[in-house]
This record gives structure tokens, sequence and C-alpha cells, in this order.
């Protein structure tokens, strides 16, 4: 079995990218087509207001996540924080990768909230993919670049 160096972790926020979504959307792993039917559905049972992270809120999440990176001695490969979603690539830690996303959701809604942002920020769950050799991480370290441009 491969040793796994590390994962590229993906979440967003709330209400903005919906199952069935015409740009594709991930369940269980599996990268699913557009549904119209199933994303109106999704839309129509939405309980808030659709999230979005302004350009001074991007720098905010991503100086919180890389400061609780740091503080428990995380190592990030890349990082892009989106207005509507961030992809996060580490190397391998022993810290079970839901409690990870839990501390870089809590902590940049923290942040959020301590700047004047209300509403619910993320949505629940991830995606995850992982890094079992060098090759897979740059690939996963160029896709991330690219969507700091």
């Amino acid at each position: 079995m491969a040793k796994t160096l590390g994962y590229m972790l993906t979440w967003t926020t709330y209400g903005s990218w919906l199952q069935g979504d015409k740009r594709r959307y991930v369940k269980n792993g599996k990268v699913l087509d557009g549904n119209k039917e199933l994303f109106e559905l999704c839309s129509f049972l939405q309980k808030g207001a659709t999230f979005k992270l302004r350009n001074d809120e991007k720098q905010i999440v991503r100086r919180a996540i890389l400061n609780e990176a740091k503080r428990i001695n995380l190592k990030v490969g890349a990082l892009a924080v989106c207005s509507n979603h961030v992809h996060l690539l580490l190397w391998f830690s022993p810290i079970p990768i839901g409690r990870l996303i839990s501390r870089f959701k809590n902590i940049s809604t923290s942040v959020l909230k301590n700047n004047g942002r209300s509403g619910r920020v993320w949505t629940r769950g991830f995606d995850k993919r992982f890094c079992y050799d060098n090759d897979h991480f740059n690939t996963y370290i160029t896709y991330i670049n690219d969507h700091n441009k």
C-alpha cells in the first residue's frame, strides 16, 4: 500500500456550490455532472443567504488558516482562498482530516465575525484528495496556484 504524502482539501462557502450545480459538484468523492432538478431542490431547501468572501476577507481567511497551520505544526504545500471555496494542500499529518477542517473552518469563521461579518460561512463537509507521490503533490500545487491568479 502506498504511503500518503499529503492531501488536497476543499470546502465551500455556504450556498455557493450546491449539489446539482451545472459547474459539476463532488459527492462522496465522485465528481458529478449538473442536475437542474437537484440544484433547484437544494436552492429551495437552503436555510440562509449564500455566503461569498470579499477580497479583503479572502486575505483574512488565508492568514487565519496559515497561522493555525503553523501553530499546530502543519506543513502547507499550497493554499487558495476564493470567493466561494478554499483549496488547501497539506503534507501528511497524524491529526484526523475532519478535525483539521473543523479547526480551519472555526478559526476563519471567528476572524470573519471579529471583522463584522455575520451569517453561516461554510457548508457542512469537505472533499479530500490523497497524494501518494511527488507527481500527485506537484499537480495539486499547480492546480491550487492556478486559483490564485
